[in-house]
Parts: C-alpha cells; sequence; structure tokens
C-alpha cells in the first residue's frame, strides 16, 4: 500500500496526467529536445521507458529505467533511473508523477530499490515530493578521460563528470 502522501499525489496528478509506455528511442528524442544539460543515453540504453502525457494528448515528460551504471547496485533488484526529462511549462508535479509511475512498475515486477542521480544544485523537489531519499554524494571525477571501452568505444568525457551528484533512492518495504 502506498503512503497516504504519495496516494493523495498520483490522486490529485492523475486528473490531469496519465501515463503511457514509450520506447526509448522517442525517449531519448524528448531527451534530446528538452533535457536541461544532459545528452540521451547511449545507444538508446535502458529496459523500459514510460511518459506523461497531459489533457491535450501532449507528451510533457518522459523518464527511462536501466540497469544501474555502477556495479555496486546491480544486484538484481535494483534499477536506475537515467534520465528524468519534462518539458518546461509541464503541469506543476510531472516529474514527481513519472516517479511515482516508475516506482509502481519497479515494485510490481520485485524490485525492491529504485535509484537516480541528481547535480548537486538541483532541488531534488520532484524525488522529495514521490517520497524519495537522499542516500549519497558523487565527488566530480575525470575516471573517462582518455579511456575506451574494451568493444573500443571511446566514452566522451563531458563536462557534467567534473560536477558534483546527488544520489536518491527509494526502498520498497516487504509486504508480508
Amino acid at each position: 500500500m502506498l503512503p497516504i502522501a504519495q496516494s493523495n499525489l498520483e490522486n490529485h496528478l492523475s486528473k490531469h496526467l496519465k501515463a503511457q509506455p514509450f520506447t526509448i528511442k522517442k525517449a531519448n528524442e524528448f531527451i534530446k529536445s528538452f533535457h536541461r544539460h544532459h545528452r540521451p543515453t547511449i545507444r538508446n540504453n535502458g529496459r523500459w521507458a514510460i511518459a506523461a502525457i497531459d489533457s491535450s494528448n501532449e507528451i510533457v515528460g518522459v523518464v527511462i529505467a536501466g540497469n544501474p551504471v555502477s556495479a555496486t547496485y546491480m544486484d538484481g533488484f535494483t534499477i536506475e533511473l537515467t534520465r528524468l526529462c519534462t518539458k518546461e511549462g509541464a503541469p506543476k508535479g510531472t516529474g514527481s508523477f513519472l516517479l511515482s509511475r516508475c516506482c509502481s512498475i519497479w515494485r510490481t515486477m520485485g524490485g525492491k530499490r529504485i535509484i537516480t542521480y541528481t547535480l548537486e544544485s538541483e532541488s531534488g523537489a520532484s524525488l522529495r515530493g514521490a517520497g524519495w531519499t537522499l542516500a549519497g554524494t558523487v565527488p566530480p571525477h575525470n575516471r573517462w578521460q582518455n579511456k575506451s571501452k574494451a568493444d573500443g568505444i571511446k566514452r566522451a568525457d563531458l563536462q557534467i563528470y567534473q560536477i558534483k551528484k546527488l544520489r536518491w533512492e527509494k526502498t520498497f518495504k516487504e509486504v508480508g
């Protein structure tokens, strides 16, 4: 059962938004057009994506869920939200709406935890609104400089790697 605050949030937002399965390719196209600081996922990487649709049938936000980037969290029960993007002018709460839907889906699939990262400069309001907890920090790094993957693909050394990030998580309690 969802906590009352989250349940009320979902009921309130459900009047204005609906969730729709979305291809990762289309989600990445949306991200390319509207994300403030990040590029699409590499090679359309991810497990699944969801779009938020407003009352005029316009896509106002997307989220992509995939395997955790860090091997530390690759336990089979944790998924990482690798991108969350809303259009400027999207209805208030669109980010929290998408986060809540991801939690419902992952929990139904037997997942136990969802993680994601924000820049230190971002407020995390959508995450807090969806009941997520600040779980840690990731310092800036340059470990991709002058490195290639085993398959020969050179990683781009993006400016975003030089910025401190915050790790957020939502853990599901066992029902029993």
